[in-house]
């Protein structure tokens, strides 16, 4: 393209367009001082011959240098102080070819001096060279270097990052060690922090005590007065803030301690307390960095396009008003790609999808992708990179082995190698680690399978690996800590809350511990470094708990239920949403009194006339569901797809039927 004298795409990505060719020979013809008209000289007496309406048409600083009235005479000679003659010719070389090599070693005076002289082109370049470098061990410096040189995108961007990453950064960092006592404050008190436990906050405010503990411990209440505590475990204020040696030397930190340890009692207290009851600063969740969303599935006799997002920070699931306009589907797949979800496959009742929706989370317009070149009910997604796989499935006669990869740039679908067996309401993940894709169990029209298969994109081949211990369709898998997890299932007689992970680098599969509740085709994902197992049907009912797995703790936690029940629904995950308030708890002063209420609610239910125990404040769509929350009436124990009364609609399989 630099040959071709018609050349016209330099610059394009900022708007212009020059002819490169020409740019070229005017280069040349400094470099021969030909047609110059003008000198400038750096600080070590360097001088660089130059044509003053090429520096004019790069920087306003010389456009004024060259062109005002102030002097008696055309300025053709000029001398910029304080700059170098290495990044003097940069620039200069900028000016005339629209290209700069900008380096670790460079950025920062390359920064200063476009700054000074007005070469926006390169003061951009400079920023997004240092936003591209951002790591945990120099966010805080890249962050101070832009306040000093008053570039407020990259020093908000740089603030961002290390919001986001606050726990690397606290425990990592040498330039934490360094933050002035109120850029500390200030980091700690914002609501964006990303943490998922204020004993992070603790610990990182007492590593930077630490660090100079003889001049810095008087400063610890000050910082103790912007975190959370109240969203501390009692045991550990008790044990780790209450009595730390810097708290109990300080007198003025006893307001701190008796306002934490009345708000930490009183908790256990407050469905005693009258009135409505506001949650204190204390005790206010931050706002969460991811935002797990949970779409469609089975609920009350038919398929449902609600979605709902989870709050991790305030442990809340929220309702989305902007549900897909097409319709509603089940036993689908979705992958998210930037701040897209694209929702795949699946069946409404009646037809078996091969189409594709696509919702931005920002925009929160739904449209049309393109089709798959199958209809694939029960489909296995992953993501890879860039790329969405959809794997086996059912189109309504058969069952699957055929795989296909879509590209979201040319909005394609293309067929890749086919599976070694087919396998349809089996689960799939991405480990990019090794740029592999693995899919597990399923059903193939006689029997759940426990078969595993690895797809390698950079041979097109799938291979088959160590079986896994128990037969599982309608299961769960995910990539988790370098590792495959498979979780629930059908087993061909029952539905299973056991797991099992599988260790690549061994081929071998090992068990998990039990999850409460036995479930098969429910969502699964992993947030807040856990996974969490949301929905499905437990073999008697379709349910709405959900759970979550530590493997640091190797167990499971009971989390807060979805607000409607359903099985054959899919979860997907989406990272530093700029709209994330959209979907977060409105309320977050109002949570201490929505859990007087449910307190309230269920005392009312355990000692009112009718025992049986009430589902927790959910959406109630009508009096059927009611009734099959309470277990009153049954919701068709051999089938994931319930059963409403005759005309049935097709069922998309019958594998659970004996």
């Amino acid at each position: 393209m630099e040959n071709d004298p018609n050349n016209t795409t330099a610059g394009r990505e900022t708007g212009r367009c020059m002819s490169v060719a020409a740019m070229q020979a005017l280069h040349r013809l400094r470099e021969c001082r030909l047609l110059c008209d003008a000198i400038v000289r750096a600080d070590d007496g360097a001088a660089f011959p130059v044509h003053r309406a090429i520096l004019s048409a790069c920087s306003p600083y010389f456009l004024a240098l060259f062109t005002t009235t102030l002097h008696s005479r055309e300025q053709s000679d000029v001398l910029i102080s304080g700059v170098g003659s290495e990044i003097l010719l940069l620039l200069i070389e900028y000016a005339y070819l629209r290209r700069i090599e900008v380096t670790d070693i460079n950025v920062y005076e390359l920064l200063m001096t476009a700054d000074y002289l007005a070469f926006l082109g390169v003061l951009q370049l400079c920023c997004d060279h240092l936003r591209g470098s951002l790591n945990p061990k120099n966010c805080l410096g890249i962050m101070m270097f832009a306040r000093r040189v008053f570039c407020y995108k990259l020093e908000a961007d740089s603030r961002r990052y290390l919001l986001r990453y606050f726990v690397t950064v606290a425990t990592q960092s040498d330039e934490f060690l360094h933050l002035p006592i109120d850029e500390l404050n200030s980091i700690i008190l914002e609501d964006e922090l990303n943490v998922k436990s204020e004993e992070v906050v603790w610990e990182a405010v007492l590593r930077w005590v630490n660090y100079d503990p003889d001049i810095r411990w008087h400063h610890t209440v000050k910082l103790m007065g912007s975190i959370r505590l109240g969203l501390l475990d009692t045991q550990f204020f008790l044990e780790n803030v209450k009595d730390h040696p810097y708290v109990t030397g300080n007198e003025s930190s006893r307001p701190i301690i008796i306002e934490t340890l009345k708000f930490l009692y009183d908790l256990e207290m407050i469905a005693q307390r009258d009135g409505e009851v506001a949650t204190p600063e204390i005790a206010r969740p931050r706002v969460p960095h991811e935002v797990l969303f949970a779409i469609g599935g089975w609920s009350g006799g038919s398929p449902t396009a609600f979605i709902e997002t989870y709050d991790t920070r305030a442990d809340r699931w929220i309702k989305v008003e902007e549900v897909d306009p097409a319709g509603p589907r089940a036993y689908h797949g979705t992958a998210v790609l930037g701040y897209c979800i694209y929702v795949i496959g699946g069946f409404d009742g009646m037809d078996y999808f091969n189409s594709c929706r696509c919702f931005d989370a920002v925009t929160k317009n739904w449209r049309e992708v393109a089709p798959m070149n199958a209809r694939r009910c029960y489909v296995s997604v992953a993501v890879l990179g860039e790329t969405i796989y959809a794997m086996g499935g059912y189109d309504g006669h058969h069952r699957q082995n055929t795989a296909e990869r879509f590209n979201h740039r040319t909005n394609q679908w293309s067929l890749v190698a086919p599976m070694n067996a087919q396998r349809s309401d089996a689960s799939a993940a991405a480990l990019d680690s090794e740029n592999k894709i693995y899919i597990t169990g399923g059903f193939n029209g006689q029997e759940c399978m426990n078969s595993v298969e690895v797809y390698d994109p950079e041979t097109n081949q799938w291979t088959n690996l160590a079986p896994m211990r128990s037969r599982r369709s309608g299961v769960s898998c995910i990539a988790y800590h370098n590792k495959i997890y498979v979780i629930g299932g059908f087993n061909g007689i029952s539905r299973m809350c056991s797991g099992e992970v599988y260790e690549p680098n061994t081929n071998t599969w090992s068990p998990v511990p039990d999850m409460y509740n036995p479930r098969s085709n429910f969502a699964i994902e992993v947030i807040d470094d856990m996974i969490f197992a949301i929905g499905g049907f437990n073999g008697v009912t379709t349910i709405y708990h959900v759970e979550c797995y530590d493997e640091r703790t190797n167990e499971w936690y009971e989390a807060t239920d979805m607000n409607i029940y359903r099985s054959a629904l899919s979860a997907c995950v989406i990272m530093g949403l700029p709209n994330v308030y959209d979907y977060i708890h409105k309320h977050r002063e109002r949570l201490m009194e929505e859990k007087r209420q449910k307190i309230l609610l269920s005392e009312t239910a355990r000692h009112g006339q009718h025992r049986t125990a009430l589902p927790d404040v959910h959406l109630i769509e009508d009096n059927d569901d009611m009734l099959e929350q309470l277990g009153l009436i049954e919701n068709q124990a051999n089938n994931d797809v319930p059963v409403p009364p005759p005309p049935p609609p097709p069922q998309p399989m019958e594998q659970d039927r004996h």
